[in-house]
């Protein structure tokens, strides 16, 4: 079969437009990771220096830690000598955590000795949370921040959004209405040109909307009803189709009006296209010829052709595959390959192409399938928290190089910048490289 434009562009120019990208950032700033899964929103790194081992009782290429002011999930970002990291943080005297809402922490670390800049408290929206199910610190400090490199745009989860200069000066702060998300406000922002894009998968589907907030005064600039997308804890996908910037969104779908996965206009909001399925807490995977999108709840995961326009369920789904139900964090295409890990601690690895499973292999000691897993330039596969960490080698064949663990599990994902990896336990902030 004669291979459409989409995968020809994408089969030539993928490696070059994503590792142009980030050879740009390498080169401009020793690579900052600003925002959810670096500076894609994919996943890769243009290092090949990271380490492969670390922690246990020596503290091997541990270069540092610093205590943490509160506890959360949202990963870690950087940018220039900054590192930023969000926080919830409850009074030692509050008995009932469900009861009050906790304080929100923006914290400003000094990349290179791990030494706190400032702590900002942004102050609450009105959201009062009962809903622990992705833990107490995790519900209200969920969102991994953003930044253009002069401010820090951050949400937490109490329904607010904020932005803060480099000096921890809160610029603007804006309450997200309708309060009542689904379980928590689980999305991370994502900047488009001079708009900060928020996506709101309200728990009553039809207030669900993605609303474009103004970078400069937080003053909303549209906003885009997506009542047919449904719920969803996932954080939007830039990408480039055919020279055009597309914003994809996946939630939970559902009804006769399925829209749950959408490429829409980030300039706008507009539905380029939609389809069937779901995509409510893994953000989508970019790479290899395919848009890939799965629940993370249960249900299939769906390899796409973005390329199409309406209505593309009949005509651009390219595969399916089954899954084992939960698997929270995101999916990773690395060369022709998929990697998706589902609970129990199961690694799957399927063929780009065709959606065949290569292997499927258990990690026993892993201690979180929620963080999403990062790959190197090197073809390394870091599934990396702050708990039990495995340092794998793609290919058709599992290849684990290294089991790591630094005693402080959580489920932040890893950042990387300057041949470091950053991860944000329970407890502390750890700085790891090749000492």
């Amino acid at each position: 079969m004669r291979a459409s434009v989409f995968e020809r562009v994408v089969e030539l120019g993928i490696r070059i437009s994503i590792f142009g990208a980030l050879w740009s950032v390498t080169a401009a700033h020793g690579e900052d990771w600003p925002q959810f899964r670096g500076p894609t929103g994919l996943g890769y790194t243009a290092q090949t220096t990271l380490p492969i081992k670390w922690g246990g009782a020596d503290n091997e290429n541990v270069l540092w830690k610093s205590p943490l002011v509160g506890e959360g999930h949202a990963s870690p970002i950087a940018s220039g000598e900054r590192l930023f990291v969000c926080t919830a943080r409850w009074s030692e005297s509050v008995k009932d955590r469900k009861a009050v809402i906790p304080e929100q922490h923006v914290l400003c670390y000094s990349k290179t000795d791990g030494k706190l800049m400032w702590d900002a408290i942004v102050e609450p929206g009105p959201w009062l949370r009962s809903d622990f199910r992705s833990g107490p610190g995790g519900g209200y400090a969920a969102p991994t921040p953003t930044t253009d490199g002069q401010r820090v745009f951050v949400v937490f989860g109490s329904s607010v959004i904020a932005a803060l200069d480099f000096e921890g000066r809160v610029v603007w702060r804006k309450e997200i209405v309708p309060h009542t998300f689904d379980v928590t406000v689980g999305s991370s922002p994502v900047l488009f040109e001079d708009s900060v894009l928020m996506l709101c998968a309200m728990a009553n589907k039809k207030d669900s909307k993605l609303i474009a907030y103004d970078k400069a005064d937080g003053t909303i600039r549209w906003e885009a009803a997506l009542p047919q997308a449904g719920f969803a804890h996932s954080t939007p996908l830039k990408i480039d189709v055919g020279g055009k910037p597309q914003l994809v969104i996946a939630a939970s779908g559902g009804g006769e009006a399925d829209r749950g996965i959408q490429g829409l206009d980030p300039r706008n909001g507009e539905a380029l296209w939609w389809c069937r399925g779901g995509g409510e807490a893994a953000s989508p995977a970019f790479g290899a010829g395919i848009l890939y999108c799965d629940n993370g709840r249960g249900g299939p995961g769906v390899a796409i052709d973005p390329s199409g326009s309406g209505d593309i369920t009949k005509t651009h789904i390219k595969w399916r595959v089954n899954q084992i139900p939960e698997a929270i964090g995101s999916p990773i295409i690395v060369g022709q390959r998929v990697y998706r890990l589902h609970t129990p601690n199961i690694l799957k690895c399927w063929k780009a192409d065709t959606g065949e499973q290569v292997y499927a292999q258990r990690l026993e000691r892993l201690t979180s399938t929620w963080a999403s897993p990062i790959a190197d330039a090197a073809g390394r596969l870091y599934v990396a928290t702050a708990g039990v960490s495995y340092v794998i080698q793609t290919g058709d064949e599992f290849n684990a190089l290294a089991i790591n663990d630094l005693g402080d599990p959580n489920h932040a994902s890893p950042a990387v910048s300057n041949g470091k990896l950053f991860l944000v336990g329970t407890r502390h902030l750890f700085c790891v490289g090749v000492k």
